[in-house]
């Protein structure tokens, strides 16, 4: 398969493309030093720019930060998949009418950004009576726009399984719910994983946004610290603490992802030597059974 999508690299390609990697890594230590140093050069890295983090209040504020961001993530991506799925099924609908609302919806809120959804919540709502506090806001903006990415993710997924698997299942009286669900969705959700996870970190680090409307998450808490003038106002350090947290966080999500796929994995190859095995037992009593006639 892949000398038919490509020509495998000869001799020369490997030792050209080892070159390429070696001087790009080289580069690319070469800037994070410079960066490093320049940091370094300026006083980042001085124990006055860093004793803000020994306090204990603001530790706290830290934690409590990290908890909203979280919170918001959680809450953001079990209703950006229910989203996504609803409206995936939508337009695989038979019927034109639903077909065309789940279109328009998840076109409409797929195409706004998602800071100007955040903003109509926080900002637009109370002109017409409607009262949202920030962390609703941050997660129905999260919902909309990653579920309707969601939506075509699934609905992708769900097109590029082979047809004839479903018209096998209808040919045996099962209903289109349960072809969904029992059929494909198993199959299709093995190979829309790293999509899916992919669009998750998307949501994790589009939580962010949520400082502008005055969320108090990681990227509100490393604002107000960094402008400290007690600390010297250290926006170097707190943007280098709060970036390898959400580095941890994202890491995280993906290690979770792919444990969860080699385990699904394991089950589905303990199903199939199972099979193997029964199938193997009945051949072995049928011949039996044969040799005894």
């Amino acid at each position: 398969m892949s000398n038919i999508l490509f020509d495998a690299p000869g001799p020369r390609a490997r030792v050209r493309h080892r070159f390429l990697a070696v001087f790009g890594t080289i580069v690319l230590v070469a800037i994070i030093g410079y960066i490093g140093w320049r940091f370094y050069d300026s006083g980042q890295f001085t124990a006055k720019k860093w004793e803000w983090i020994q306090y204990t209040k603001i530790q706290e504020d830290l934690i409590a930060a990290v908890v909203a961001t979280l919170q918001a993530f959680a809450l953001g991506a079990v209703l950006a998949l229910l989203f996504g799925a609803i409206f995936a099924a939508g337009r695989l609908s038979e019927h034109r009418s639903l077909r065309m609302v789940s279109a328009f919806v998840v076109e409409l809120f797929r195409a706004i950004p998602l800071l100007v959804l955040m903003f109509l919540f926080y900002y637009g709502l109370p002109t017409v009576g409607v009262s949202m506090s920030p962390y609703m806001a941050v997660v129905l903006g999260l919902m909309l726009y990653n579920g309707s990415v969601l939506a075509e993710v699934f609905r992708a997924g769900i097109l590029a399984l082979p047809r004839g698997q479903s018209e096998a299942a209808y040919a045996l009286g099962m209903r289109k719910t349960q072809v969904m669900v029992m059929i494909l969705l198993p199959q299709a959700l093995r190979s829309m994983m790293p999509t899916i996870i992919s669009q998750l970190v998307v949501l994790l680090k589009d939580t962010a946004l949520g400082f502008l409307i005055t969320y108090e998450e990681l990227l509100r808490f490393a604002q107000r610290i960094g402008g400290d003038g007690l600390f010297s106002r250290p926006f170097v350090p707190t943007a280098l603490v709060v970036g390898a947290i959400y580095i941890g966080l994202c890491l995280l999500l993906t290690w979770l992802a792919t444990y969860l796929q080699k385990r699904e994995r394991r089950s589905k190859k303990h199903i199939d030597l199972e099979a193997g095995e029964a199938k193997k037992e009945l051949e072995a009593a049928t011949l039996t059974q044969t040799s005894g006639n």
